[in-house]
């Protein structure tokens, strides 16, 4: 099947009529699906979606957490694990479950397929405006006096540069097949490896060194740290997706199990960093293009419709950038209140009504439950700490 995401949002037409049913929204669906992805260019898509950005944020996570906090991160890596483990699941127990929405209609009906859509679309909106505010960071550090004037307003230090990344991420974002974007994928992976090989080299070869001290543990800092080590683990929207996209399904649990985990060369890191969120970029908003292209008339051209709905998507990431350009904080607050919630513990509740595993006690259900409530609580602390400091710093 061609990866196109179509994600229907409701199962009535509207008051006006014009909406399709979902069995028509899902029979185009499956009809412009026609192109299957091997598992080798999902690993790509897969490895895209969660490594780069995500460990970028680690070492001020670890700053605020303290060495002790990365006991977290691992338990974090594990529930997110499991959790992906149990999306499958679901998808497995009925054949009509394609998307991620499609998961909670079929835990909680309408509402379910509602709120779940909620939480991964505005998780995936605000990832991908978070890839622009870093891409204007770090280019802003590289040419610190870079400006321009248009039409007698000035555009100086990271506007200039957020304007410009959107400018060259937007021919990627007109793409909307899986197959054709894992090739950008496999460049954002190789970025990845080439900025951990930079970072190491940094350490242990420009002077730095490996035994620089630091807090061993910050508590006031723990759950800005876990609000972060969440961010890293964020794409579980994006799995079902790769999921129904795949050749041989039963190959992605393969895939979720590998997934995440000197002045020159600190400068190598840099410059590389900058090809990560334009690898991203595509892979995270084209559900939202996507799903909003279901809301329309399917009589409208589709690829017209596709080219101008990915714009708008690009130009209102943009302004909200400009708007909040706060990174590690909105990342923060991303992966505290978003991507708890939508990598977590949405995929947990579904499971449990789904597989009817809330009906029995057994080690499972005191497993997921477990990681639930772990979830609650950084949801609530994270989402509190990182609205403080995004409000503060406006």
């Amino acid at each position: 099947m061609d990866a196109k995401l179509c994600e229907p949002l409701i199962h009535d037409e509207t008051q006006n009529g014009l909406a399709p049913k979902l069995e028509e929204v899902e029979s185009n669906c499956h009809h412009l699906n026609t192109t299957s992805v091997s598992f080798f260019k999902t690993c790509f898509n897969g490895l895209n979606a969660l490594s780069g950005v995500g460990i970028l944020s680690v070492p001020y996570a670890l700053s605020e957490g303290g060495w002790l906090s990365l006991i977290l991160l691992f338990v974090f890596a594990s529930a997110a694990f499991y959790s992906g483990l149990l999306m499958q699941r679901c998808m497995d127990t009925d054949s009509d479950i394609r998307t991620y929405p499609d998961i909670g209609y079929r835990a909680f009906g309408n509402i379910g397929r509602i709120l779940v859509s909620v939480f991964m679309y505005v998780e995936l909106y605000m990832v991908a405006t978070g890839f622009l505010i870093l891409e204007g960071d770090n280019l802003y550090y590289l040419f610190p006096n870079t400006g321009v004037e248009i039409a007698g307003i000035a555009i100086e230090g990271k506007q200039i540069f957020v304007i410009a990344v959107a400018v060259v991420i937007l021919p990627s974002v007109w793409l909307d097949n899986l197959s054709l974007l894992s090739y950008i994928s496999a460049s954002g992976v190789l970025a990845s490896v080439i900025i951990l090989g930079s970072i190491l080299w940094t350490g242990a070869f420009d002077g730095i060194g490996f035994d620089q001290k630091g807090t061993v543990f910050n508590w006031n800092g723990i759950p800005t740290a876990v609000s972060l080590f969440a961010f890293c683990y964020c794409a579980h929207p994006v799995f079902p997706t790769l999921y129904t996209s795949m050749n041989n399904k039963r190959q992605f649990s393969n895939i979720t199990l590998n997934l995440p985990i000197g002045k020159l060369s600190s400068r190598v890191a840099i410059y590389t960093t900058l090809v990560n969120p334009i690898a991203k970029y595509a892979l995270m908003v084209t559900p939202l293009v996507n799903a909003t292209r279901s809301w329309f008339p399917y009589q409208y051209n589709k690829k017209v419709l596709s080219l101008l709905i990915s714009t708008c998507l690009v130009i209102s990431t943009v302004i909200v950038a400009l708007a909040v350009p706060f990174f590690a904080y909105l990342m923060s607050l991303v992966g505290a209140f978003l991507s708890v919630s939508a990598s977590i513990i949405l995929p947990c509740l579904c499971y449990l009504k789904i597989s009817g595993t809330y009906k029995r006690f057994g080690c499972e259900m005191v497993i997921i439950w477990g990681i639930i409530l772990m979830g609650v609580a950084i949801t609530i602390s994270g989402t509190y700490i990182s609205l403080l400091e995004i409000i503060y710093h406006l």
